[in-house]
């Protein structure tokens, strides 16, 4: 399937959930998540403020300088499924 064959709500919950992957593999700076997503500053907060929605319990440790996110619990989001799929999660958000 191409990209464009996937809904709005679809690719909003990989971006979400391949998120948290980042986040608990240890890429859980802002700087890191954007790097390796190539997602806008403003579009990687948001991303991060809506793990919420999911019942993702994300939370910012540290200062504004050397401060990073941890995922304390997943929520409604099965890491091992996405840890099976990731490539698949790539490949629909066109991420490298």
């Amino acid at each position: 399937m191409s990209p464009q064959s996937y809904s709005r709500t679809q690719t909003s919950f990989y971006r979400r959930a391949y998120t948290a992957h980042l986040i608990d593999s240890g890429i859980n700076t802002m700087a890191g998540i954007i790097g390796n997503t190539g997602m806008p500053k403003r579009t990687a907060q948001d991303t991060i403020a809506a793990l919420k929605e999911l019942g993702v319990d994300c939370v910012f440790v540290g200062g504004t300088k050397n401060g990073y996110y941890e995922i304390r619990d997943w929520g409604g989001i099965n890491k091992t499924w996405v840890r099976n799929n990731l490539q698949h999660i790539k490949d629909v958000l066109q991420y490298p």
